[in-house]
């Protein structure tokens, strides 16, 4: 198949090269500078933006074909590219990988040589299994002093470039921490800066230069990441700075935690440790041979104003923020891409149009996948971004919660046809107002965090016009008590259409706090602890920051013209809501659902009769009752149903199972896409 895709891709690609009157080359060794020709390649990046600058000028109105052979580019830091750099709609400009090339631009520096550890101070501090075993690199000898800067980090914090990180044949290395996976708990605490906790541990860390700690202090979805100001390790007691303040206190029993950057728990294949003080990098290698890259550039691509530009087959790795970013431009694309190990997302479009990411790879980000943003809510004005056919996953490695695999916002964008998985929190988002969110997959999502969800949007009652059609949504069981939802309208969010949806092996699979006009059909639900949810916050716990006029839900509704004609005939019941009892959950509908083997119904018993819940077929102790077929490969293809009469009786339609996920193309990054589903087991109904 793989070679099938190769043939297609060269015979499109040779078609687009016909239609073009200018090819540019470069190379691993070509120059910059010079025409750019098969023969006299350049060399970067840059240097071929400059060349299509001055081609542009020889020859405006040409289309532009950029290819680049095999090899690795290594880079500095980004390549600009603004409106000069531009092609029209008649005339493209495309930087491409040549067909079946490996070209990789980088921001990282290769680390090496290795050597054994002989400093006595240094193999004292080591853990005694690992003395044999690390390994250590002298970075000043290379020439290597910028190692960034260790910021915190987490929920409600502004994201900075991340600290140099290191990579070993291709995957991100950790810092040397413990326990080496999982989490402690705290015992007590004297005041929000003096935190004992549940381990004697603490007295190996009294000579760390730079002890660092990752905690879930109050949350679970509200984490953060802060250096340890001191340790009294008499008392099993974690100082922290006064100058950081979590942002929903520090709760003994709830809090948990695990301290990093830790010289002497550096005691297992895979962990590393930064002496900044010296530049000397110690690594315990998983292998021996192995290829270790340390990232240095903060990004790799940026285009402000840019309209017209594609990117495409590139490997782009190891910088220290986000790897592409499109500012206001239109009709960009980034194609067929594999994006990895980078400190931030892998792509982020602000503004402009028709922006489009599709058939990338993309893992190990620190801060999420891909983000779009477009569209102007006032005028309800589509910006018609497209993220499509990407496969997503083992993302937010660096901030945990609120770093989602793709998410849009703005008006009227679309995420279609991705694979999502292994993200500690949201999948994926959709805030603003009629995006489409469509025939993706998404398993093994919120598995670190709770009371959050694969998609999330939350406390806002005019994002209305979403459509979330024809996901599989998976194995989504969450961390804590209050688990993980899948879909998760949280704080009376309103407008969703939820139609056509799989629901296989989910803790709570449509869940609406509280919110209006919220349309669920045609879902099947199989094995969920719980299907349907709609609870009454605004009446209780959140009535009085519903009824604040300066709270958050008043504040947006005041900031749309939701009386204007516009708005009136797109979302007929928002413009009088404040008339209508607001905090009441009104006109939601369930209808013509099935539900086997799980729990169907936990919609509030005071609020029921202002919805419509009709035409659901259930089957809670009947987990055969809707079988699910999928082929060799784990993707769903048929339903099989014990009674297709009753299921045609209330009008149900069947699901497209076959254009759900990922699908084979020529401009994908790779085919077939393979991925491991943890099959989770789901916590009793309570």
């Amino acid at each position: 198949m793989k070679n099938l895709l190769q043939t297609a891709l060269i015979t499109l690609l040779t078609v687009s090269l016909a239609s073009a009157e200018v090819t540019l080359y470069v190379a691993p060794d070509g120059k910059d500078g010079g025409p750019g020709t098969r023969g006299a390649p350049l060399a970067s990046l840059a240097g071929a933006r400059d060349r299509v600058r001055q081609v542009k000028r020889e020859k405006p109105g040409e289309p532009i074909a950029v290819l680049f052979s095999a090899g690795a580019y290594p880079m500095a830091g980004p390549v600009e590219f603004s409106a000069e750099d531009s092609g029209t709609p008649e005339a493209q400009v495309a930087y491409r990988a040549e067909p079946g090339a490996l070209v990789r631009l980088g921001g990282g520096r290769s680390v090496g040589p290795w050597q054994p550890v002989a400093d006595p101070a240094v193999l004292a501090r080591l853990p005694e299994e690992a003395r044999g075993h690390v390994r250590v690199a002298d970075l000043g000898a290379q020439g290597i002093s910028d190692y960034g800067t260790r910021t915190v980090r987490g929920f409600s914090v502004a994201s900075q470039p991340a600290e140099a990180e290191l990579f070993c044949d291709d995957r991100p290395m950790q810092l040397a921490r413990w326990p080496n996976t999982g989490f402690r708990g705290v015992e007590a605490r004297d005041s929000l800066q003096r935190v004992e906790v549940d381990t004697d541990r603490l007295a190996r860390w009294t000579d760390e230069a730079d002890p660092w700690v990752f905690a879930y202090w109050h949350h679970d979805w509200a984490e953060l990441c802060e250096p340890i100001a001191a340790i009294d390790a008499e008392a099993r007691v974690l100082v922290r700075s006064e100058k950081i303040k979590p942002v929903y206190g520090l709760t003994p029993g709830r809090a948990r935690w695990y301290a990093y950057n830790l010289l002497s728990e550096l005691d297992q294949p895979g962990e590393y440790y930064l002496d900044r003080r010296a530049g000397r990098l110690y690594f315990w290698p998983p292998r021996a041979g192995g290829s270790t890259v340390l990232s240095l550039a903060e990004s790799l691509i940026r285009a402000k104003d840019l309209s017209c530009v594609s990117f495409c087959g590139f490997t782009l790795e190891a910088c220290r923020a986000t790897a592409v970013s499109f500012a206001g431009c239109s009709a960009c694309k980034l194609v067929g891409c594999t994006i990895r190990n980078v400190g931030h997302k892998a792509v982020n479009v602000a503004g402009g149009a028709g922006c489009e990411v599709f058939g990338c790879d993309i893992s190990y980000c620190g801060e999420g996948g891909i983000a779009m943003a477009g569209g102007d809510r006032p005028t309800l004005t589509p910006a018609g971004h497209n993220a499509e056919n990407n496969h997503v996953h083992h993302y937010s490695r660096r901030a945990r919660t609120y770093k989602t695999g793709i998410t849009v916002s703005g008006v009227g964008n679309r995420i279609a046809h991705n694979l999502i998985h292994d993200g500690p929190h949201m999948a994926l988002s959709a805030g603003g107002n009629d995006h489409v969110v469509e025939y993706n997959e998404i398993h093994n999502v919120v598995y670190e965090s709770g009371d959050a969800g694969a998609y999330y949007v939350g406390r806002d009652w005019t994002q209305r016009g979403n459509v979330l059609r024809y996901n599989y949504w998976h194995d989504i069981v969450g961390e804590s008590s209050y688990g993980g939802m899948t879909i998760y309208l949280d704080d009376q969010h309103c407008g969703h259409t939820i139609h056509g949806n799989l629901f296989e092996r989910c803790n709570q699979a449509v869940f609406i706090g509280g919110g209006d006009d919220n349309i669920v059909t045609n879902n099947v639900f199989l094995g969920c602890r719980r299907a349907a949810h709609i609870d009454n916050r605004g009446m209780g716990w959140q009535k009085a920051a519903t009824d604040d006029p300066r709270g958050t839900l008043r504040r947006g509704l005041a900031a749309m013209p939701i009386e204007s004609p516009l708005w009136k005939s797109r979302y007929p019941t928002l413009a009088g809501i404040l008339d209508d009892e607001p905090n009441i959950p009104k006109r939601n509908v369930f209808a013509r659902n099935l539900s086997a083997g799980g729990t169907w119904d936990a919609i509030h018993a005071g609020t029921r009769h202002y919805q419509t819940i009709e035409d659901n077929l259930v089957f809670d102790d009947d987990s055969d009752w809707v079988r699910l077929v999928k082929d060799e490969a784990g993707r769903p293809i048929k339903l099989e149903l014990k009674d297709p009469e009753a299921v045609r009786r209330i009008g149900f339609e069947p699901l497209p199972l076959e254009k759900i996920g990922v699908y084979a193309d020529s401009r994908r990054a790779s085919w077939p896409v393979r991925h491991e589903v943890r099959p989770v087991t789901l916590p009793p109904t309570r």
